[in-house]
């Protein structure tokens, strides 16, 4: 009983984060709807001024939570498991610093979650918080991606030999090449904790994802590739979203996970876990 309450918790949490998102979302979209219709133009500054109205608080990842099975060992309590996903943004200020830029305070927890065993406990909690210097991307009265330079820094918040930590800056950007198809990439550097001096081994230096959308939002198909440091090594996540509702931000979610480093406590073993749920999702892009 007191397992099916937790779960509960954290489906209705993310169920009022989303309808509340959803009417946030709305303004967003509609770069898009009316970028469509080539007899309309928006104006630099217009899209810039749809951006300041966007309120201060709200998503930043994807937000979830999925239960799923190890594909590449024997399915037992012990190996199947949820993960949920908890991400937002506090913005600082609108985009007025140089160059059109704007800040934000970003946080995002994903944590691994035991729920097939006994005691169901948490295997696995990663906490990062940020500061992330966006910037929109328009030409020719178009919008055409984000820019963004971060510090993060993250943590499995324990001490110790079972600590797991780094810091790290990043730089960004995600690129419109229509309203269905945009593409990713991230590229970072930073400094690791003791007890995972190696990480770099098996994160690597950057990422590339490419996601598709379909005109009426219904469908949503995201690939995600990560080279480890040794060339031809990848880390690999697809994602598949499925609109439950028009009316409001949920989704159908499944999604492959294969590689190392999907958590921190364990980033070193290799994983291929394939998990299903619920997400709710931020306007127009992902980010990883």
């Amino acid at each position: 009983m007191q397992k099916a309450r937790l779960i509960l918790l954290v489906c209705l949490t993310l169920f009022i984060f989303s309808s509340a998102s959803h009417a946030q979302n709305r303004e967003v979209e509609e770069i898009w709807r009316t970028q469509r219709d080539s007899g309309k133009i928006i104006s630099e500054s217009e899209i810039l001024e749809l951006f300041d109205r966007q309120p201060y608080f709200g998503m930043f990842k994807d937000n979830y939570i999925i239960t799923g099975i190890p594909l590449n060992k024997e399915i037992n309590g012990n190996n199947a498991d949820a993960k949920f996903q908890i991400s937002i943004h506090q913005r600082i200020t609108k985009t007025i610093l140089p160059f059109n830029t704007f800040l934000m305070l970003t946080y995002t927890q994903k944590s691994f979650w035991s729920i097939y065993k006994e005691s169901f406990p948490f295997a696995d909690n990663n906490y990062s918080p940020g500061l992330l210097l966006g910037k929109p991307v328009v030409r020719n009265n178009k919008l055409e991606g984000m820019l963004a330079f971060s510090f993060e820094h993250e943590s499995n918040g324990k001490d110790g030999i079972e600590s797991r930590s780094w810091n790290y800056f990043s730089i960004s950007g995600v690129y419109f090449f229509n309203p269905n198809i945009s593409v990713q990439t991230k590229f970072w550097a930073g400094w690791y904790g003791k007890e995972n001096k190696d990480l770099n081994k098996y994160r690597g230096h950057g990422l590339m994802a490419f996601n598709y959308k379909s005109l009426n939002d219904k469908f949503m198909v995201s690939v995600f590739i990560n080279p480890r440091k040794k060339i031809g090594n990848y880390n690999t996540q697809l994602e598949f979203n499925y609109q439950l509702n028009p009316k409001i931000n949920q989704y159908l979610f499944i999604q492959w996970y294969n590689g190392y480093g999907e958590g921190l406590f364990n980033y070193d073993k290799y994983s291929s876990m394939l998990r299903i749920g619920i997400s709710i999702k931020p306007p127009m892009w992902n980010f990883y």
